[in-house]
């Protein structure tokens, strides 16, 4: 798998360094007019257990929406509450489905399709989480990376965005920085053509969560969350091209939290968070604060 080897920032690289490389990264961006707008989603996953929850959770983000001008934010609720919630958040707040099928509706049990997200009013679907990746620890299907691209081609051919979950299990990271990007490259294979061919980069996000750290309470550091992010940069900079490379988003996920938030913000190639047990209490506002002061 040579030929899909990622690029790393070196392990021996001093702390001075990356404490350094935030401020000139963005000041490059700037330059080239590349600045990536900061995007913060939560993934309530199969939460609340009653209904009569929703409104509190919805309320959570209501201090999210002053900083929409410098963040982008979304919310993906169970597939049961999407048309409870979908018109109760702020203007500019945004609902996404976390899944969909692959084709059209029909006879297929069990589905969503992408035309009934659309005719709903929602732009955005969360594809590709850990937890249907194989990570259930229950006799479920893996979702497999073929059928990732083959929805992500899907999505975008129906005119929606798309939120494309990545991650490493824990006997992966413990292998090394190598390994973990080597497992990022397999899983970004197969959707190289589609971004290639996209011409609106921002209409696909990249959320990197180390399965190891999604509702443990232990997030990657800072530096490997930069050093994870900046490997999956270089690697499509490599694989897709440059401008790819530049302009499209990834998210940091895995217990991010508003206590990590700001440092994590801090670096360069972490464009915002996929938040997951956080995102069911008031410190969401937090966390998008944190970003778009960043940023």
């Amino acid at each position: 798998r040579s030929s899909h080897a990622l690029h790393r920032t070196p392990r021996t690289m001093a702390l001075s360094k990356l404490t350094l490389a935030p401020a000139r990264a963005l000041m490059r961006q700037a330059a080239r007019g590349m600045a990536r707008k900061p995007i913060v989603g939560g993934n309530w996953k199969c939460n609340p257990a009653t209904a009569s929850s929703l409104d509190e959770l919805v309320s959570n983000f209501d201090g999210c929406a002053q900083y929409l001008d410098k963040c982008d934010v979304y919310v993906c609720p169970s597939n049961l509450h999407v048309a409870l919630v979908k018109d109760s958040f702020k203007p500019g707040i945004k609902v996404a489905p976390q899944n969909c099928n692959f084709t059209g509706c029909g006879a297929y049990t069990g589905e969503m399709s992408v035309d009934q997200i659309k005719d709903m009013g929602m732009s955005t679907v969360l594809i590709g989480h850990s937890e249907r990746r194989g990570e259930f620890g229950l006799p479920t299907p893996k979702e497999s990376n073929e059928l990732m691209a083959t929805k992500l081609q899907y999505i975008l051919d129906q005119g929606l965005s798309c939120v494309f979950c990545i991650g490493e299990p824990l006997p992966i990271r413990e292998k090394g920085v190598d390994a973990v990007l080597a497992e990022c490259a397999n899983q970004l294979e197969d959707i190289v053509p589609i971004l290639k061919s996209l011409e609106d980069k921002s209409r696909v996000v990249i959320a990197y969560e180390p399965v190891w750290a999604i509702g443990t309470g232990v997030a990657a550091t800072p530096e490997q969350a930069q050093e994870t992010h900046k490997g999956i940069r270089d690697w499509i900079a490599k694989n897709v091209d440059q401008t790819t490379a530049d302009e499209i988003r990834i998210q940091y996920g895995g217990s991010a939290n508003a206590k990590n938030a700001p440092e994590l913000s801090a670096f360069p190639d972490i464009d915002g968070f996929l938040v997951g047990g956080a995102s069911l209490k008031p410190e969401i506002a937090d966390i998008v604060a944190a970003i778009s002061a960043a940023k």
